[in-house]
C-alpha cells in the first residue's frame, strides 16, 4: 500500500516539476548566437575589399539559400520526428564551423563554401526553434502567449543584432577580418545551450514513411489547405524582401560617403528599431485585426523599398528606418498566422517549408538585383523590387481574404 502511494505520489510529481518553458532562455541563447552578428554591420565592405563586386556579393547569398533550400524541409522533418534538440545541436554546430571557414577565407570560393555550411546549419536552427517554442508553451498549456514570445525572442535577436552592429564597426577599425575571427566563439554559445534544451514528448509522434512523407506534408501545406499554402506564401514573399534590403543597407549608405563606424551605428538603430517594434507587434495586431494588419505589411513593406529608391539624399535614411518599423510588425504575426493553422505533428516542417520558399525567392531575385545595381543603380534596384513585393504580397492578399471569407 505505501509503495502503491508513492508510486501515485511520483506520477503526480514528475509532470508538475516538469516544465517545458525552462527551454525559453536556452532558446534565447541560441537566437542571441545566431543573430549577434558582428560581422554584418561590415560583411558587404569586406566582400568588397576582397574584390567582389555587388553581383558576387548577391551570388554568394544566392548559393547560400541553394544551400538552405536543399536542406530546409528536410530539416523540419528532422525536427519533427528526429527532435527538435537533436536538430538544433547539429545547426549549432556548423553555425560556428562556418565562420571557422570564413576566418580563413579571402576569394569568393571560400568564402562560398562558408555560406555553404552556415546556411544548411541555418536550415537546421530555422523552423525547429520556433516549433520547440510553440510546442513547449502548448505542454505548460500557455499556446496563447505564443506571440508575445516570439515577438520577444524577435526583439532580443533584433537588440542583439543591433549591439553587435557597434561591436563589429569597432572591431573593424583593426580589420575588416577581426570580426569573423570573434564570431565563432559568438556562435559557439548556441551548442551548449542546444544540448541543455527539453524535448518535448509528443503523442502523436509516430514513426513515418521517411521521405514519402515529407512529400505528404509538402503536399498538404501547399496543395491540399489552401488557406495554409496562401499564408505561407504569403509570409514568405515578405520574408525575402526583409532578407532583400538588409543586403542593400550597407552599400546604400555607403554611397553617402560614410565610413564603417557611423554604418555601423546606424545598422545599429535599424535593429533597435525592429526590436522594439516586434515588443508591440500582438498588441498592433490585436488593434488593427488580420486584415487591417496585412494591409500596413503590403503597403508598408513594399513601398519602404520603393521610397529608400526615390530619395537621392540622406532622408532616404529616414525611409529605411521606416521600414524597418514594418519588419518589426510582420516577422512575428505572420509566423504566428501560420502557426495557428498547423499541427504540432508538422509544425516545424510547416516552418521550414516557408523558409524553404523565402530563400527559392532571394536566390531567383538576388543576383538579378546585384546585376540591376551594377549597371544601373541601387535606388533604380530598390524601386523595381518594391513594385514586385507590393503586385506579388497585394495579389496573395487578395486571395487570402476571398478564401478565409468563404
Amino acid at each position: 500500500m505505501l509503495r502503491a502511494f508513492s508510486n501515485a505520489k511520483d506520477k503526480i510529481k514528475g509532470p508538475m516539476a516538469r516544465s517545458y518553458s525552462s527551454n525559453i532562455p536556452k532558446l534565447y541563447i541560441i537566437k542571441l548566437a545566431k543573430w549577434f552578428m558582428l560581422t554584418m554591420p561590415i560583411i558587404v565592405l569586406f566582400y568588397q575589399e576582397n574584390g567582389l563586386s555587388m553581383q558576387n556579393v548577391l551570388t554568394l547569398k544566392a548559393f547560400y539559400s541553394v544551400a538552405v533550400v536543399i536542406m530546409e524541409i528536410p530539416s523540419g522533418y528532422f525536427a519533427d520526428i528526429w527532435g527538435r534538440k537533436k536538430t538544433l545541436i547539429l545547426g549549432s554546430v556548423l553555425g560556428c564551423l562556418g565562420f571557422v571557414v570564413y576566418s580563413f577565407s579571402s576569394d569568393f570560393y571560400g568564402f562560398l563554401i562558408a555560406e555553404l555550411v552556415l546556411g544548411i546549419g541555418s536550415s537546421f536552427i530555422s523552423g525547429a526553434d520556433s516549433a520547440l517554442l510553440y510546442d513547449s508553451l502548448l505542454q505548460d498549456k500557455k499556446e496563447g502567449t505564443y506571440l508575445k514570445q516570439e515577438s520577444r525572442m524577435m526583439s532580443v535577436g533584433n537588440f542583439a543584432e543591433a549591439l553587435a552592429g557597434i561591436a563589429g564597426g569597432s572591431l573593424a577599425l583593426i580589420s575588416l577580418r577581426t570580426p569573423f575571427i570573434f564570431q565563432i566563439f559568438i556562435a559557439f554559445m548556441a551548442v551548449p545551450s542546444s544540448m541543455m534544451l527539453m524535448e518535448v514528448e509528443r503523442s502523436d509522434l509516430k514513426p513515418k514513411g521517411g521521405f514519402i512523407h515529407i512529400l505528404k506534408v509538402v503536399r498538404y501545406a501547399l496543395w491540399e489547405n489552401l488557406q495554409l499554402r496562401l499564408n505561407i506564401l504569403y509570409s514568405s514573399i515578405f520574408g525575402c524582401a526583409t532578407l532583400a534590403l538588409a543586403w542593400f543597407v550597407q552599400p546604400y549608405l555607403k554611397q553617402f560617403d560614410m565610413d564603417v563606424s557611423r554604418i555601423g551605428v546606424i545598422w545599429t538603430l535599424l535593429n533597435l528599431t525592429v526590436g522594439f517594434t516586434a515588443l508591440f507587434a500582438h498588441r498592433i495586431e490585436s488593434s488593427l485585426g488580420k486584415v487591417g494588419t496585412s494591409l500596413l505589411i503590403v503597403i508598408g513593406l513594399s513601398s519602404g523599398f520603393i521610397l529608400s529608391g526615390v530619395m537621392t539624399t540622406q532622408l532616404g535614411i529616414v525611409c529605411l528606418f521606416y521600414f524597418y518599423i514594418i519588419r518589426g510588425i510582420a516577422t512575428p504575426i505572420l509566423k504566428d498566422y501560420i502557426n495557428r493553422i498547423t499541427t504540432s505533428d508538422m509544425r516545424a516542417t510547416v516552418l521550414s517549408l516557408r523558409n524553404f520558399i523565402i530563400r527559392i525567392l532571394f536566390a531567383i531575385i538576388a543576383p538579378f538585383l546585384g546585376w540591376y545595381s551594377d549597371h544601373f543603380s541601387i535606388g533604380e534596384a530598390l524601386i523595381f523590387a518594391g513594385s514586385i513585393i507590393f503586385l506579388l504580397g497585394g495579389t496573395t492578399l487578395f486571395f487570402i481574404h476571398k478564401t478565409e471569407r468563404k
